[in-house]
């Protein structure tokens, strides 16, 4: 079958491997999309953490079961499916308590193991949602915007609140529009003012704010000086995340959506004085997907204005370099099979 691998660091190469062959418990899956993201894009430029090469990328992936056992998910060949991505033990603590997004033995599909960045792949009928109705794009998104969806959960951000999102990107547009579903009064900050533009457009963005402008004062003045109560980083940048806490409400919380390989060095006085809650934010759950999923079929989100690239996958390999120039303009970029 056709496979793309990230070899190392900016070096993808085409590929023959074999087809799959499922174990118990796992489907065959014809892959029909891969949505791009900010993880494939700093393996591929040799920045993402807990990685080694060579690997297939890929994790937001939707296709077709092509073979399938007896399986209590009621899954049959021929079905739509999306994948989640993350590969949890399901016995450590976190499991046990539900919080499988964050497994201590977590493996994620086009990270730690190889992704979807072929024809077909085995998965386990566990990691598949069903999910009639929806279209093979929609299918694919369903991950990204799963991510934006738990960050929300994790700060239970409350009607009338102000919440501000850094970074505009896939993760973060998707936190804002799981933040306005819940009511928030969404502020967008970035650096790129055409991305903004984007925020008010597809999120519905009552309010955005330019990183690179006296950002603070303009925040003060959206909240009558008081900030936004919940703050979240999607940025995945080291002076992003630091500088947060002090964009922060007092009592508010902050989210670190993103993830930077760095540590993160803060002013404790600062972080004291607010009384902050800091929380971090990974992967999602089968509660987000269903949210997401539900948000999706009744119309609240929207895919089509999401994704703004395409390729066949045969170019994708030519067009990769592409993607990672600001000047593309992309925000969302989708391989179709």
């Amino acid at each position: 079958m056709k496979t793309i691998v990230c070899e190392r660091p900016n070096k993808f190469i085409a590929a023959e491997t074999e087809v799959p062959e499922p174990t118990d418990g796992e489907a065959l899956v014809r892959i029909r999309r891969i949505g791009i993201c900010g993880t494939d894009m700093h393996a591929y430029k040799g920045n993402q953490p807990f990685f080694e090469y060579p690997r297939i990328l890929g994790h937001e992936l939707a296709g077709i079961v092509e073979r399938i056992g007896d399986n209590a998910e009621g899954l049959k060949a021929g079905d739509q499916v999306a994948v989640i991505p993350y590969l949890a033990c399901g016995e450590c603590v976190a499991c046990r308590k539900g919080k499988t997004n964050c497994c201590t033995g977590m493996q994620v599909l086009g990270v730690h193991l190889d992704g979807g960045m072929r024809e077909f792949i085995s998965v386990k009928a566990t990691n598949l949602i069903k999910t009639s109705g929806l279209t093979l794009d929609q299918s694919a998104v369903v991950e990204p915007l799963a991510i934006g969806a738990h960050a929300v959960r994790r700060a239970e951000p409350e009607p009338g609140e102000f919440a501000l999102v850094i970074g505009a990107g896939p993760i973060g547009l998707g936190v804002m529009a799981f933040a306005k579903r819940r009511g928030a009064r969404v502020i967008a900050m970035d650096i790129n003012d055409e991305r903004l533009a984007f925020c008010r457009m597809w999120a519905g963005a009552e309010h955005t704010v330019s990183a690179l402008q006296g950002a603070a004062d303009k925040l003060a003045a959206i909240t009558g000086g008081e900030f936004p109560t919940v703050v979240f980083d999607a940025t995945g940048n080291k002076r992003s995340m630091e500088a947060a806490i002090g964009l922060c409400a007092h009592g508010g919380k902050l989210v670190y959506v993103g993830l930077v390989r760095s540590d993160i060095v803060f002013s404790d006085p600062e972080f004291h004085k607010r009384e902050l809650t800091l929380l971090g934010s990974r992967n999602a759950t089968q509660e987000d997907f269903d949210e997401v999923l539900a948000a999706v079929k009744g119309g609240a989100v929207d895919v089509e204005g999401y994704i703004t690239h395409r390729s066949p996958f045969d170019e994708t390999i030519g067009r990769f370099e592409t993607w990672l120039k600001p000047e593309a303009k992309v925000i969302k970029a989708m391989v179709e099979l």
